[in-house]
């Protein structure tokens, strides 16, 4: 069973909040298959402590204003990883050192990636656009 339409539309919701705060590699991806407890895993960086609180703020104002209520909040006062669950998506916002460290995505490989919109992206972590 594939992540239902209301999951993936607040996820492209929390990837847009995420992005419009210059969060680095935005990416979704659909958990339903292996957790019953949500569809999607929403995962973005932030390059430190107070960018990661920005987009955490972001992502909740969109959230509410899309009627989703989080039902736990987690780590946000430290900056460092903050998730914040609204049942359909888990949202995490996690510093880039700690994105790293944690490495996620390669934890949860074997689950598909959701196709977010352009804007929705985020950057991709370069400094140097030549890169």
């Amino acid at each position: 069973m594939a992540a239902t339409d209301r999951a993936l539309d607040l996820a492209i919701t929390a990837a847009h909040a995420a992005s419009d705060r210059k969060a680095q590699e935005v990416i979704a991806l659909d958990v339903s298959e292996r957790l019953v407890l949500t569809d999607v895993f929403l995962i973005a960086s932030g390059t430190n402590e107070r960018q990661v609180g920005a987009i955490v703020d972001a992502v909740e104002e969109a959230m509410h204003t899309s009627g989703a209520k989080a039902l736990r909040r987690e780590g946000v006062r430290e900056g460092r990883w903050a998730l914040l669950d609204y049942g359909d998506v888990v949202v995490h916002v996690q510093h880039a050192d700690d994105r790293v460290y944690y490495n996620l995505e390669r934890l949860w490989a074997d689950c598909p990636v959701i196709e977010l919109p352009e804007g929705a992206r985020g950057g991709d972590g370069r400094t140097d656009p030549q890169e």
